[in-house]
């Protein structure tokens, strides 16, 4: 029987390179510092809830990043995101996993009832997609059972329009959608006030990123 997978789709957590619209709050070294917390906690948690997988940005990180969280690594390859999303999908299907959710490593907080509701609903309808939408138009997770490559062309990367350009794609496709539960992604330095607030309201929630943020100290 095919068992479900999670992909954590991440960048090397090196200065400059990550989370570099936090750079302005955290400086470069903050910025990376923050990322890798960032990372081992959504690690943790994909690992705690499925088979999960490292998806790895460079590709030549893969060894480091592998290292670093314990996890097994797959290429993210070239081309856009959408590029790089089929070609997560594809190789995780090919090692007999399904469904398959992929999440960013930008939602440290993310809580594990989320996770479990987006496999429930591509368990539920194993031809549908599901994505998880996020405050910015963009979403957190996207699942599928089969392999849906029509939905992530043609696609207006890193704009407000993204799930609803993806929505539009699936409906010319004739592919079903679902939404599982809302969560915030933290690109930008507003957002790290949420982070902070999150944390408050769950003390057992990423306890790397609670450490990192601690360290940082990026509020007064």
């Amino acid at each position: 029987m095919a068992r479900p997978a999670i992909g954590v789709m991440a960048k090397a957590p090196r200065p400059g390179f990550v989370k570099t619209r936090l750079i302005p709050a955290l400086g470069g070294d903050g910025a990376a510092a923050l990322a890798r917390a960032f990372l081992e906690d959504s690690a943790a948690l994909a690992r705690d809830v499925a088979d999960a997988y490292v998806i790895a940005s460079p590709d030549e990180a893969r060894g480091a990043l592998a290292d670093l969280i314990g996890l097994p690594a797959l290429p993210q390859g070239e081309g856009d995101l959408g590029a790089r999303i089929v070609s997560a999908f594809a190789a995780l299907f090919a090692r007999g996993h399904a469904p398959v959710l992929l999440i960013g490593a930008d939602t440290p907080t993310l809580p594990r009832t989320h996770l479990e509701a987006a496999i429930a609903l591509l368990a539920e309808q194993p031809g549908r997609a599901v994505f998880g939408p996020t405050g910015d138009g963009g979403y957190w997770t996207v699942g599928l059972s089969v392999p849906r490559p029509a939905l992530f062309e043609g696609i207006a990367w890193s704009t407000p329009q993204v799930l609803a350009d993806t929505q539009r794609a699936a409906a010319r496709a004739g592919i079903a959608v679902a939404l599982a539960p809302p969560w915030h992604d933290i690109d930008e330095p507003a957002d790290l006030e949420l982070l902070a607030r999150q944390l408050a309201e769950d003390e057992a929630a990423a306890p790397a990123t609670r450490a990192a943020l601690a360290r940082l100290r990026p509020f007064r």
